[in-house]
């Protein structure tokens, strides 16, 4: 198929030659680039600290925390002033823009900008003699400071979206979450109405990457399926705002937004300031720009029916899904690689702090330990198994520990090799029992990728596998948003000529193999559970109800 479509030039030089493509990441404390070849070789990579490198916007971590401690935003013109120094490094280190064929990019999910009345002039306007930061600090944002994703200052708004929708589960059907304060929709609610001459002043709304993706086009960039799927505005099924939605917010909010358009999209040339400033070709192209998250998933490289799990502070789980079941607990967003399906993300508070604080209580402090207390105790537990919420919990909401015998009785201690294999499989089974409610099902070739900090622990990631009943495998997730939106700028190139981003990325590394399911569990079917811990749903359930 790849010699057919060169031959008919489907495919451009790129892909035959020594061409690059960037991958930037609008981050919440800095922004990275990396660039790589037709190969997928990285060849370069760079990136702005935002606190440091940019101290006059008195961050700290990348945002600023307000006076009544629940609002979190982050200067506009901090992001503008990044991308001005990134650049420049590039041009230090003898970067070559002239080879980059096309770019895409990434952004914090749930950031919003907002565009003044004539800024669009501006952006089309730009003189190549002067940095961007000169030239857009004055009357081109009618809000200088962007709410971001930390922001929690907008619970009236989500109560208000949530009974126009119908209710939490009604809203989460239609934009595949229920309200949460950080989502877009809430923040714009809130700034119509308490900032009103700000919010009339507005011609337009961007998230963090289509606002990036203006920078680069020279006029606005339409926001994509999958970083919209954030905002509690898009209907997930039609990939249009929902009109509910959008009258609840604000009105003629559809003009404020534009159109959204599939994450594979070029959206067009990148702009001749560019050209002239920085030496990129005219011909290079701009391939839509989408939320950080999304990214990741492309960055994976995952596939229909992976999983991955990042085993960190917090556990988050990245879901590839065909049939999305929305619930009031998790996110289920557009596809960032193929757009007609869905991923989904779960976040767990209680992750590797709780195995620490496990290990310090049960192992004297020894992973060593704590391997060996896995490897000694029974798949199953012997009917013993524990839920630790040292802190609430987001997936379920629930707080305490609390450890159950085989009886299902609920019982204040067990011993310490017991304690050690309740705490993961029930850690495991939580993450699984979720992932099942949003539609993800294990089906032949199911992969789980693991990485965080605890993805080095061979005998956790053996009880990874043993609940998943699917073999687990490492991947190193350093630069993953950044390598995804390279990868998806080489692909949205091709994309529309019908190939495939599993085609453009098949070069990539490949993860390692690292565990498979117990020789006991062969035999169970793969959309179950396995048997030997079916039994311990019931008692899970109690904490994670369906809604």
């Amino acid at each position: 198929r790849q010699s057919v479509c060169v031959s008919l030039n489907l495919y451009p030089p790129p892909l035959l030659g020594d061409s690059f493509y960037l991958g930037f990441d609008f981050s919440t404390q800095q922004l990275k680039v990396v660039a790589i070849d037709g190969d997928l070789n990285v060849v370069h990579q760079n990136h702005v600290l935002f606190d440091s490198e940019l101290p006059e916007f008195r961050t700290q971590g990348g945002v600023q925390l307000h006076a009544d401690r629940l609002t979190v935003t982050s200067p506009v013109l901090m992001w503008v002033k990044a991308l001005d120094l990134l650049l420049d490094k590039m041009r230090r280190a003898e970067f070559d823009f002239s080879r980059v064929r096309a770019l895409s990019g990434s952004g914090q999910q749930h950031g919003s900008v907002y565009w003044r009345r004539g800024a669009s002039e501006t952006l089309n306007q730009l003189d190549p003699d002067q940095s961007l930061y000169q030239q857009l600090q004055v009357c081109v944002f009618s809000v200088s400071d962007s709410p971001v994703w930390m922001d929690s200052s907008s619970s009236q708004q989500c109560q208000d979206l949530q009974a126009a929708a119908g209710g939490a589960l009604r809203l989460a059907e239609i934009t595949g979450s229920r309200a949460y304060e950080r989502f877009t929709g809430n923040q714009i609610a809130k700034l119509r109405q308490n900032r009103p001459e700000e919010f009339q002043d507005t011609e337009r709304i961007s998230l963090v990457s289509s606002f990036a993706a203006s920078l680069f086009l020279g006029g606005y960039a339409a926001i994509d399926y999958s970083d919209g799927s954030g905002m509690n505005l898009l209907d997930i099924r039609s990939r249009t705002w929902s009109e509910i939605c959008l009258e609840a917010t604000a009105p003629h909010l559809d003009r404020l937004l534009g159109a959204p358009l599939p994450p594979t999209s070029v959206l067009g040339p990148v702009s001749s300031y560019f050209v002239r400033r920085c030496g990129f070709s005219e011909s290079c192209r701009v391939v839509a720009f989408t939320g950080d998250n999304p990214a990741s998933l492309a960055g994976m490289r995952l596939q229909q029916g992976d999983i991955a799990v990042s085993l960190g502070t917090s556990d988050t789980v990245f879901l590839w899904i065909q049939q999305p079941r929305p619930a009031l607990e998790g996110h289920v967003f557009c596809n960032p690689v193929d757009w007609q399906e869905y991923m989904a993300l779960l976040c767990f508070k209680n992750g590797s702090l709780t195995r620490e604080r496990v290990r310090n209580e049960c192992t004297g402090g020894s992973w060593e330990v704590f391997s060996a207390a896995l490897r000694e105790t029974p798949l199953g537990n012997n009917g013993n198994i524990g839920f630790y919420f040292d802190t609430m919990e987001i997936t379920p909401p629930a707080v305490g520990v609390h450890r159950f015998d085989p009886d299902d009785t609920e019982v204040s201690s067990v011993s310490p090799q017991v304690e050690v294999r309740a705490l993961v499989e029930g850690q495991f089974l939580s993450r699984r029992l979720h992932a099942e409610r949003l539609g993800y099902s294990i089906i032949p070739g199911t992969r789980v990728l693991a990485t965080g900090g605890a993805s080095s622990n061979k005998e956790i990631l053996q009880v990874l596998s043993d609940v998943f009943n699917a073999p687990v495998y490492t991947i190193d997730l350093s630069n993953s948003t950044c390598l995804g939106s390279a990868y998806r700028a080489l692909h949205g190139l091709v994309a529309e000529s019908g190939v495939s981003f599993f085609d453009v990325v098949k070069k990539a590394p490949e993860p390692r193999l690292v565990a498979t399911p117990h020789p006991t569990l062969s035999t169970a079917s793969p959309d179950l559970l396995p048997q030997l811990l079916a039994q311990r749903v019931n008692v899970l359930s109690y904490f994670c109800p369906v809604p």
